[in-house]
């Protein structure tokens, strides 16, 4: 009866797997090419298709199959399977069906007046909005934590990356709002004794940025046959592991935000087809969490991408690309360009030294919305002070302000810490995969991805949450997650002397 009830909970969530992919295309398909006059209609497609697989995951058969599935005769990856199934089934049972389709019709609106207000800079265009949504999550929080026996912050953040707990992210991340203002001044006083980087002149010709992302894409080992490049408002990744969506918007003046845009979309996508494919569309063959995600982004671009390895590759593609600009486009000017620090009010533009900070000051203002501790109305205020305090910077619009992010106006609280704690866990990987593979730097800087790609295959991706993200870590660096070894990290790239 165990395996009988086992094998029923693999169909079952095959199916629901079969659903949630399609909700992740109607996303992508909102959010990249979907006419201003689909909102509604997609609105009331997606609250259809997650209150159905809601249904479906708390129905009392579920219960029943949960209760009669035991470990007995199972191996190593259907015990894991079924831990995953009984965790996602705790936290869909903690939320009323009706509640999961106020919240779906709530985003839907919300991100659809965002989408206005963001480049109007009109904070007050959206607040009603986003004031529905927070209402609304902040009850599902409460629900969560009753659930699950922990604070609703951390039932929201346990949603993303399970396990995850303020306590211990906390002192993780005032240490480096601590370290972050004694090392940043090092840091931009070196780059002033050296001088600028050379600029390159446009501009910068849209097709010809999305043909070198493409190329890029195709160097580091995108499967064009499952998946795609397109342009949003926000860059993401969606879809599903056998048709990867990927975005990056475009400015002619300038092509790198684009281009590093697109490499590290294209290190989300990378996992995501890395998944093991035997186990599509089950919990355990999913991604692990949104932190382990982030890792994958932050290791192609932040770690492979922004070497000075990977520029003297890139350096006769944009020669080729974009002529006239040789000593802009010199390896070592690219280098400079591609890790130069300089605080600024947008993170998705943000160095990875000052990136962190953008990361903290999100984090604390949505703890503190959830708890009730700041009002919305107060949440322009209370980011521009953030700025100043953190990264020395006067805040004038609330579009290089709090509308700047796509996440909360889509629900999305509770995931901004996954991106620091990722970028950690990316400097970590890489460490070990030097180690292992020493090559890895010489055959980037041939334009070859394999190597580094094939370690991640093996340690990170093919393990889909069979493990927890702490076990992945560890397995695959002989340690946990330590923060000293990403601070070593920018201390060597940003401080060290050639």
């Amino acid at each position: 009866m165990s395996s009988n009830a086992y094998g029923q909970l693999e169909q079952r969530f095959a199916r629901m797997g079969a659903l949630n992919e399609a909700a992740g295309m109607l996303h992508w398909d909102m959010a990249a090419v979907m006419p201003e006059g689909g909102h509604e209609s997609r609105a009331e497609q997606l609250a259809t298709l997650n209150v159905i697989s809601h249904e479906m995951l708390t129905s009392a058969e579920m219960a029943d199959l949960l209760a009669l599935a035991g470990d007995s005769g199972l191996d190593e990856w259907q015990r894991a399977n079924l831990h995953e199934m009984k965790r996602i089934y705790v936290h869909a049972t903690a939320l009323r069906p009706d509640l999961v389709e106020a919240i779906t019709r709530a985003r839907a609106a919300c991100e659809k007046t965002w989408r206005a207000a963001r480049p109007a800079g009109d904070f007050a265009m959206v607040q009603p909005k986003l004031q529905a949504v927070l209402d609304l999550f902040r009850e599902s929080a409460a629900a969560k934590a009753e659930k699950l026996g922990i604070s609703p912050y951390d039932a929201l953040m346990d949603e993303f990356e399970p396990g995850a707990r303020a306590a211990d992210i906390t002192p993780v991340f005032d240490d480096y709002a601590a370290f972050l203002p004694e090392f940043l001044g090092k840091v931009l006083e070196k780059q002033a004794r050296l001088g600028p980087a050379i600029a390159a002149k446009g501009p910068f010709s849209i097709p010809s940025q999305k043909a070198l992302g493409e190329k890029l894409m195709a160097t580091i080992g995108f499967d064009f046959n499952h998946g795609r490049l397109d342009t949003s408002l926000h860059p993401f990744c969606g879809g599903t592991p056998d048709d990867v969506r990927i975005t990056t918007r475009y400015n002619e003046d300038q092509f790198a935000d684009a281009l590093m845009g697109v490499v590290h979309e294209t290190g989300h996508a990378m996992y995501e087809r890395g998944l093991p494919i035997q186990w599509r569309r089950q919990p355990v063959g999913q991604a692990r969490g949104m932190a382990l995600h982030e890792s994958q982004s932050l290791i192609i671009e932040m770690q492979a991408a922004r070497s000075l390895a990977f520029c003297r590759y890139l350096s006769p593609l944009l020669n080729e690309t974009y002529p006239g600009n040789d000593a802009a486009f010199a390896p070592d000017n690219l280098a400079r360009a591609y890790t130069k620090v300089e605080p600024g009010f947008i993170r998705v533009s943000a160095d990875e030294v000052t990136y962190p900070a953008h990361v903290i000051l999100r984090y604390r203002l949505e703890q503190a919305l959830i708890s009730g501790d700041l009002k919305l109305a107060d949440l322009p205020g209370a980011w521009n002070d953030g700025m100043k305090q953190l990264l020395g910077l006067t805040v004038t619009n609330d579009r290089e302000g709090c509308l700047q992010d796509i996440h909360w106006f889509d629900g999305l609280f509770g995931y901004f810490p996954c991106y620091s704690l990722g970028a950690m866990t990316a400097a970590q990987f890489f460490a070990a995969a030097l180690r292992d593979v020493p090559g890895i730097p010489a055959a980037i800087e041939a334009g070859d991805f394999s190597p580094l790609i094939g370690w991640l295959r093996t340690h990170v991706h093919g393990r889909g949450s069979s493990l927890t993200t702490p076990e992945i870590v560890r397995a695959a660096t002989g340690k946990p997650l330590d923060a000293a070894i990403f601070r070593r990290h920018l201390e060597q790239r940003y401080l060290a002397e050639a």
